[in-house]
């Protein structure tokens, strides 16, 4: 979605700002904070429905951010035409302290029940995967 984009790559600007500004690494939360006041200044106009996760100082840090700037901090989330389904599978398969190896399994298993029981939800699997030394994308897991 265009909204999506446009807010993410505005976002990533502000950020580096305040981090020049401020000489030092923005917290998890400063960001979902700024995300949320942007778009509940536009009550849901701006159609961006964002996943934001992190590891700061504070540990890791996930949350949903819906168009009208609410906001969830969950262990695990799902958003989306097939979220449901990937929640079903997240809902069953997520335990504390799991391996970096059954994390990745669980979240491929999740990404492929929205896939395969939504047509609007893509074809592909990509991961992000966080952590506080690195940020490294797997496209077509």
């Amino acid at each position: 979605c265009v909204d999506t984009e446009n807010v993410t790559a505005m976002m990533s600007s502000k950020l580096t700002l305040h981090r020049l500004e401020t000489r030092k690494q923005t917290r998890v939360h400063e960001a979902l904070t700024m995300l949320k006041r942007y778009l509940h200044r536009y009550q849901g106009q701006v159609g961006a429905y964002l996943i934001l996760g992190g590891v700061d100082v504070e540990g890791s840090y996930l949350a949903t951010i819906h168009a009208a700037g609410s906001t969830d901090r969950l262990p695990f989330v799902a958003m989306g035409s097939g979220s449901l389904n990937a929640m079903a599978a997240l809902e069953g398969g997520y335990k504390d302290d799991m391996t970096l190896e059954e994390a990745m399994a669980l979240a491929h298993e999740a990404i492929c029940n929205g896939i395969f029981n939504d047509p609007m939800s893509g074809t592909q699997v990509d991961l992000c995967i966080i952590t506080k030394d690195k940020t490294e994308m797997r496209i077509g897991y």
